[in-house]
């Protein structure tokens, strides 16, 4: 996971500069037989009861139109968990001072998007990702689009 100011590409985040701003991270195995323990106690400490996986590449079907939405800066009314088992991408999310900070996230990455965090997401230039998705709630779900000012 590499972590910067948006505007600073040189300007690196740390971990605890990222908890700070409620986003949390770790980095997990990327082999399914090392990652399913420390996977199973993450998903035990903070109370995820759903699981799937997502993948987006070049056969996916609509992907131009999915990544178009994907982008849109949103937020979601409870976390946004993502683990990478392959590929890479992109999360930018606001800091407290509403500027943007990136994530460039890659296999062996699991990061939390805390609820109420204005963000959006986009492929790198691989264009592929595979990502576990962990829930509390399905129902925290459904983006809320952030409205530009007047």
């Amino acid at each position: 996971m590499r972590a910067y100011y948006l505007d600073k590409p040189d300007r690196s985040l740390s971990p605890e500069e990222l908890a700070a701003e409620g986003i949390l991270s770790w980095q997990l195995p990327t082999d399914p037989a090392d990652y399913a323990a420390p996977l199973d106690t993450i998903r035990a400490e903070r109370g995820y009861v759903e699981m799937d996986e997502i993948h987006l590449g070049p056969a996916t079907e609509n992907l131009e139109g999915l990544c178009t939405m994907f982008f849109r800066e949103h937020l979601h009314t409870d976390e946004e968990i993502r683990f990478v088992v392959g590929g890479s991408g992109i999360f930018d999310l606001r800091d407290k001072d509403d500027v943007w900070m990136r994530v460039h996230v890659v296999p062996g990455d699991l990061i939390i998007v805390p609820k109420d965090k204005y963000h959006r997401f986009t492929l790198d230039e691989a264009r592929t990702i595979t990502c576990k998705r962990l829930f509390q709630d399905t129902s925290g779900w459904t983006p809320v689009d952030r409205v530009p000012a007047p």
